[in-house]
């Protein structure tokens, strides 16, 4: 979408500020858009992080996305409650989480769910939870394919760990998943050659597990970075999350994804400590802050001011002496990364039309359950 000045919001001034807006007709353009980037539907699953939030799973089935990915316990809850056919835990419950996923599981016996494994031990706990609950329980076994932060390693260690936990009673292994995050070159180039390297690591491990079983393990493979290399192979599903919202981190890495900033949070001018600073509501509680603070957001109205400082409940923007701005003029910020973002708000506003319509709640965003 090319509207000029499509973020502003015509009522505005009636809402306090630091506040997370998002905008319907470009979500549901992003949506279509990542639809119209794979070609079979059945391949999506997009991850549900980004948003945590019901509204927005409904707007994807209503595009007949009916297969979600979600990382947290309170996610799982909020796709269950809204009748997703079928939802992957990308987590491995460990702890309490074992015996709390498996009561997700028979609260929503409408929703067929499964989680990962990487280890015997989580599968056993797991194994022991459903047959004490009397179900059995879909598992994914995890493959590290060089990021490092979980799953085991593809090939000898992924196969004998398949053959440990085949023998399980109370879960039924029925796929791979992998997620290739550290695949981040923007040369669209060299993260496919990197995304192939790895995926045949995936594929050869999978082909010597179909043999030994006679059944075709699915795959869940890969994250935004390298969906469109996936989305081309048509035997994977592939799980992006932040397209339904994009963020300033993803255009600059990813330019070859033209998907549209969805979301923003608007903020408002409340000092003028001098001549060329400026001084807005937008500290670390409002907008994401793991980043480098120069990076940490993109001013929409105005992309020439730059971060000079930030705080809990401040950030100083530098701008010529002679900038226009007054106390009150209203900014509109583009996280650098939208997801964490989501996180630090109870609910977002919907935009229509470029009005304030409605509130959505980001149910998912609690930690406990």
């Amino acid at each position: 979408m090319t509207q000029v000045n499509w973020y502003n919001v015509e009522n505005i001034e009636k809402f306090d500020s630091p506040i997370l807006l998002v905008y319907k007709d470009r979500m549901i353009g992003n949506i279509r858009s990542l639809k119209n980037a794979i070609e079979t539907i059945s391949n999506l699953r997009p991850h549900v992080k980004t948003h945590k939030t019901s509204e927005i799973v409904k707007l994807m089935m209503d595009e007949g996305i009916m297969k979600f990915k979600c990382a947290t316990i309170t996610e799982a809850d909020m796709l269950g409650a809204n009748l997703v056919p079928d939802v992957l835990l990308a987590y491995q419950p460990v702890g309490p989480k074992v015996h709390t996923f498996i009561s997700l599981v028979q609260k929503y016996n409408s929703t067929s769910f499964s989680c990962l494994i990487d280890n015997f031990e989580t599968a056993k706990a797991l194994s022991e939870a459903s047959i004490g609950r009397n179900i059995k329980l879909n598992v994914y076994i995890d493959i590290n394919l060089g990021m490092n932060r979980t799953g085991i390693l593809p090939g000898t260690p992924a196969i004998i760990l398949f053959n440990e936990c085949h023998k399980l009673k109370g879960i039924h292994i029925v796929g791979l998943h992998a997620y290739d995050g550290h695949i981040i070159d923007t040369d669209i180039d060299k993260r496919k050659q990197k995304s192939d390297a790895a995926f045949t690591n995936l594929v050869k491990t999978k082909n010597l597990l179909n043999k030994m079983t006679n059944v075709n393990l699915k795959m869940v493979v890969g994250g935004s970075p390298t969906f469109p290399i996936h989305a081309k192979r048509g035997n994977v599903e592939c799980s992006p999350g932040t397209f339904v919202f994009w963020d300033k981190g993803y255009r600059a890495m990813l330019p070859e994804q033209h998907f549209d900033y969805a979301a923003a949070v608007a903020t408002r001018v409340i000092s003028l400590p001098n001549a060329n600073t400026i001084c807005v509501d937008l500290g670390y509680k409002a907008i994401a802050s793991e980043m480098q603070m120069e990076e940490r957001a993109v001013f929409l109205n105005d992309q020439n001011l730059r971060i000079k400082s930030h705080s809990e409940e401040h950030m100083t923007l530098l701008a010529p002496e002679n900038h226009p701005y007054k106390v009150g003029d209203v900014l509109y910020a583009v996280p650098h990364h939208i997801c964490p973002t989501v996180a630090l708000y109870d609910k977002m506003a919907l935009i229509n039309e470029k009005k304030i319509e409605d509130f959505w709640d980001i149910t998912a965003r609690r930690r406990t359950y």
